[in-house]
């Protein structure tokens, strides 16, 4: 199988902090990691290979040159070749750019990788939380898609994909050329050695700008060709915490209730 797997270099969310006066995120200081739900559809990809050793995995990120280490992360559990698209024209794309212009992309390594058969992404990335690049890399090659993935087998040409649903789960097939979006499995992402990790530092990361793609529609990429206008951004207001009645008794807690309310003036 030749796979290719997006990742996205992201802010940790648990870091986050806001500028109570701008109300814009403050990043400095914040340290930047792979998007976990990016890590459970490489783990997914890299469980395939241990299966068929002859598989490659590919990784692909969309962002600035430091997005590079997110990459490397990757190459040391289980990637063989990255590639990084960064380019000034693409700054400000939302969703819909985005996705435009990796499926672009995707196409362009293409040439030098061999068509793929399975591209993987995570379900969102938790900064965004959108779930919606995955979806539409799909829309723009025209390949069937499979979103909420748990768990992914592969029977010689044929993908079955476990997909997680409200009442539990559901098996689907789909044909390849496909793309797969993955949700948090069962099982962790495995950890990288100390010698893949000193193999993945040795490794070259291609970097693929605008003027790489041949037939790149300009109109799609950047602010100008994202849809999506962000009209307002606010911090909301910390609400303080409840009253807790704990009386002896069901009528005692009753009673110191409706006192509590009176008091308030609510009845």
């Amino acid at each position: 199988m030749n796979m290719l797997v997006c990742i996205k270099q992201v802010p940790d969310t648990t870091e986050i902090r806001i500028d109570p006066v701008k109300n814009t995120l403050i990043r400095d200081g914040v340290p930047s990691i792979v998007n976990p739900f990016d890590a459970y559809a490489l783990e997914a990809a890299a469980r395939i290979k241990d299966k068929d050793p002859s598989s490659q995995i590919v990784l692909l990120s969309m962002g600035p040159e430091q997005a590079k280490n997110a990459l490397k992360e990757c190459l040391a559990v289980g990637g063989d070749k990255a590639y990084l698209v960064s380019d000034r024209a693409f700054g400000g794309s939302d969703t819909l750019a985005t996705s435009y212009i990796l499926s672009r992309a995707i196409k362009k390594i293409e040439e030098t990788e061999g068509k793929f058969d399975i591209i993987f992404c995570g379900k969102q990335a938790i900064d965004g939380d959108t779930a919606q690049v995955g979806p539409e890399i799909a829309e723009h090659l025209g390949y069937p898609q499979v979103t909420y993935a748990l768990e992914v087998f592969v029977d010689g040409e044929k993908v079955k994909v476990k997909k997680e649903i409200e009442e539990g789960y559901e098996m689907i097939g789909v044909q390849t050329p496909c793309v797969i979006t993955v949700t948090k499995p069962s099982f962790d992402p495995r950890y990288p050695s100390v010698k893949s990790k000193l193999a993945a530092n040795r490794k070259e990361i291609a970097t693929i700008t605008s003027e790489d793609i041949s037939d790149l529609d300009r109109s799609k990429i950047g602010l100008k060709g994202s849809p999506t206008k962000v009209k307002k951004t606010f911090t909301p207001s910390v609400k303080s915490g409840g009253v807790k009645i704990c009386e002896d008794s069901g009528s005692a807690t009753a009673k110191k209730l409706f006192e509590v309310l009176v008091a308030d003036g609510i009845i």
